[in-house]
Order: C-alpha cells, then sequence, then structure tokens
C-alpha cells in the first residue's frame, strides 16, 4: 500500500459530530487518543468496505494531548495495515486483491506535510515489522521450522544489511547450552541459535539485547499438552518473530542505536530420546535445572538465550515470549504483560 500527502482544505458541507467523555477539567484527556485511533480506524474501515483502490483522507483538528501530526500518520498506517492484512499464502486458492492500494492524507501547510510524511515513513517501517511477524506466525509447523527461521534471518540480514550468526547443534554443544538442548532431544528438526546484529550507533555504545522466545512447535513433550487446539502451538515461536520485526523496522528506520536479536529455535516433540520429567540438566551458566514438566520448554531455552546474552554487556534485556495462558487470563486479549 502506498501513502503520500497533498495540500487540501476540508469540504464546506461537513457533518458535524459531538464526541463525549474526552474533556477533563476543560481540556482534552488521554480518551482524545484513543477517539482518534478509533476515528482514523473507522474511516479505512469504510473505504476498504467500497471496494474503492484509492482514498484521501482529511485530518480532523482534533487536538490529542502530547501528539502531533507525525503521531496520527503513524497511526493511520498501521491501522490501514491492519485492516488489510491477509494470509493465503497456503491457499491454493489465493484470496481476492485488497481493494485499497493507495492512500492520500491531505496537509493544510508545509509544515504539516512535512510531519505527515515523517509520521508515514515511520508507520510504514512498523507496519512492515509487524507484517513480517505476522506472516512467520501464520505459517504451519511444517513450514516454519527452526531451519526456516535461520534462513529468514540470513535473507533478512542481506536485505537490512544486519549481521546475522546462526548456531547449529554443534556449537550449542561446545557452549554447553544444556538447558536448551534438553528442549529439542524429541525432536528430528535441528534447533538453531540465530544472532542478529543491527548497529546504529558508535560501538563504543552498550547495545540492547532481544531474546525471542523460537519454539517452532510445542506438544509439550512427554508432559503432552491436551489435543484441543494443539495446532495453535504453532504460535509459540511469535517471540521469535516480533524480534525479526523488530530488527527489521529498527534497520528501515535508521534508529541510532546498536540492537542484537537472539533466536534459539527449536521443536518441543516426545520421542524416544526426548527429556523425562524428573531429568537434571545444566544450563550454559552452570547451574543445575530438575525438569519436572516438559512442556515448561519456554524457560528452557530462554535460560541459555539470557546467559549468552550476557557476553555484548547490554544496557537492556528484553526477553519476548508466550510462556503461559496466565498472562491472557489476566490482561485478556488486548494487552500484553511487561515486567520489569
Amino acid at each position: 500500500m502506498e501513502f503520500n500527502t497533498k495540500f487540501a482544505v476540508p469540504e464546506k458541507h461537513q457533518v458535524a459530530c459531538v464526541a463525549a467523555g474526552v474533556f477533563e477539567s476543560r481540556k482534552l484527556s488521554d480518551a482524545a487518543d484513543a477517539l482518534d485511533k478509533a476515528a482514523q480506524r473507522a474511516a479505512l474501515a469504510a473505504v476498504q468496505e467500497t471496494g474503492a483502490r484509492d482514498a484521501c483522507l482529511y485530518f480532523a483538528e482534533l487536538q490529542v494531548p502530547g501528539r502531533d501530526a507525525a503521531w496520527k500518520a503513524r497511526q493511520l498506517v498501521l491501522a490501514a495495515a491492519d485492516i488489510t492484512y491477509r494470509f493465503d499464502r497456503m491457499k491454493s486458492k489465493k484470496a481476492e486483491e485488497t481493494s485499497l492500494v493507495h492512500v492520500a492524507i491531505s496537509a493544510a501547510s508545509k509544515r504539516d506535510a512535512a510531519a505527515l510524511e515523517r509520521g508515514m515513513r515511520e508507520g510504514s517501517a512498523i507496519a512492515a515489522g509487524m507484517t513480517l511477524a505476522r506472516d512467520l506466525g501464520n505459517l504451519p509447523a511444517n513450514v516454519c521450522t527452526p531451519t526456516y527461521l535461520a534462513d529468514t534471518s540470513v535473507k533478512l540480514g542481506h536485505e537490512w544489511k544486519l549481521a546475522v550468526e546462526v548456531l547449529e547443534q554443534k556449537d550449542m554443544e561446545k557452549l554447553r547450552m544444556g538447558s536448551l538442548l534438553s528442549v529439542t532431544r524429541g525432536s528430528h528438526q535441528p534447533p538453531k541459535f540465530v544472532i542478529l546484529r543491527y548497529s546504529g550507533a558508535s560501538s563504543k555504545d552498550r547495545p540492547v539485547v532481544l531474546v525471542g522466545k523460537g519454539i517452532t512447535f510445542d506438544t509439550g513433550g512427554i508432559s503432552i499438552k491436551p489435543s484441543a487446539e494443539m495446532d495453535e502451538m504453532k504460535f509459540d515461536m511469535c517471540g521469535a518473530a516480533s524480534v525479526l520485526g523488530t530488527l527489521r523496522a529498527a534497520a528501515e528506520l535508521g534508529l541510532k542505536l546498536n540492537v542484537i536479536g537472539l533466536v534459539p529455535a527449536c521443536e518441543n516433540m516426545p520421542g524416544g530420546a526426548a527429556t523425562k520429567p524428573g531429568d537434571i540438566v545444566t544450563s550454559m551458566s552452570g547451574q543445575t535445572i530438575e525438569i519436572l514438566n516438559t512442556d515448561a520448554e519456554g524457560r528452557l531455552i530462554l535460560a541459555d538465550a539470557l546467559s549468552y546474552a550476557e557476553r555484548f554487556e547490554p544496557q537492556a534485556v528484553v526477553d519476548i515470549a508466550t510462556l503461559t495462558r496466565a498472562c491472557v487470563v489476566a490482561l485478556g486479549h488486548v494487552c500484553s504483560g511487561l515486567f520489569a
């Protein structure tokens, strides 16, 4: 989808709209933020319903506290990407192409136009990263294997000039990643440990390290899960997908910082060689771990990945993972849990 700006004035015949609940103490409250996003999304959805290929949107003069025109443009691009997203790559009969292909955002002045252009560039980069993550998550586990994640990382590196290194099982054995390797024992798919480096700042600047859980399919291992909805366990690599999407966005945005992405990728399967409840393994840090439930595999692969992250002397480490359903029970499907 393409976005650009054009100079325009609103039509003389305008539709009045009364918004309730956005004022506090005679000033716009934070609720105006949500209202602005909802209005943009509703407008784009309405245009999409018409089957139009081109649309021109005029920004209403709703002043959102602490937000500028660039923010509004960024939110619009993200909303458009979400509304038009389709995943039909695996279908024998593809879905019809989305109708909306070009969106122009009107600007009342050159100053507004510059801010809108910046917001659209930022939004497009973020949307592309999100789309990459969504595509990886939606792929079936027989396609999106640990090897596939590693190959995708290498291609991403070539496209966006990221330094990419892929560690094989023998490399992990040399590093004594016994915690991670205990998870992959029951699978025929070889594990991969991917390191991606984006260098947007001085080499003296300490990096931010992102660690993404990359279990491409999680049966629970010997502590096997119920069969109902087990197909959704292909999503257990969405932490890894998020890291790849974030690195792509960071590179396109040209962020002035150093970012390192770590993706420990493997399957958690039952089998003759699989880890058994009660087994004790030694992690990269030298600590022993008693595994009472093999469905706690996320903690096992992240333990070694976080130990590996220490070598970069990071200013911050963020791990992204689908660990338990407890987060959904607590926060629903709207918010993500953040622990610091």
